[in-house]
């Protein structure tokens, strides 16, 4: 049965607020805490979400999730650089494709790990006044996006076994 547009849509606007808590979720409580905020694996779904939403839809998941799991966890001042950052990544994604994990999409995964790293860093340079001092956060963005990326493949091969994308 094919959908309508305004119907298409309202899934679209459900998937959007169901990966948006999701993403807020695993931020914000599968975290392990680190010198200037935390290591978390919620950039996995946002890139789950990138694979399975159109663009604008997994943007706006992915800055709300990662945005509120800043705010509400007491790191305020973070919440721009993460709606920005998180946001850009998602756009790197497609859902276009049959499967979540394609070539794609392991190669947007690079990339947002890029995106991650180099965001923070600039962000972090700008909010210390010291670049210097924002390279600490190199090494936990590089996990985290290490982390992320293993959670998307992993969800992704088991999504893609069970053919989400097509019963969506």
């Amino acid at each position: 049965m094919q959908r309508t547009k305004s119907q298409e849509h309202l899934k679209n606007m459900l998937l959007t607020a169901l990966f948006a808590a999701m993403i807020y979720v695993i931020t914000a409580f599968v975290k392990i805490p680190t010198h200037q905020g935390y290591i978390h694996v919620g950039d996995g779904i946002i890139y789950i979400a990138a694979a399975i939403l159109p663009a604008p839809y997994a943007m706006a998941a992915g800055a709300i999730g990662g945005g509120l799991s800043d705010y509400l966890s007491g790191y305020a001042v973070w919440v721009l650089p993460t709606v920005l950052i998180k946001a850009s990544q998602a756009a790197l994604f497609t859902s276009r494709k049959k499967n979540i994990v394609n070539k794609r999409n392991i190669t947007a995964v690079i990339f947002s790990a890029v995106v991650c790293i180099a965001g923070y860093y600039l962000a972090g340079g700008i909010m210390y006044g010291d670049f210097g001092a924002a390279l600490a956060d190199v090494p936990t963005n590089f996990i985290q996006s290490a982390a992320s990326a293993a959670l998307f493949v992993f969800l992704g091969v088991v999504l893609d076994r069970m053919d989400f994308k097509k019963h969506i």
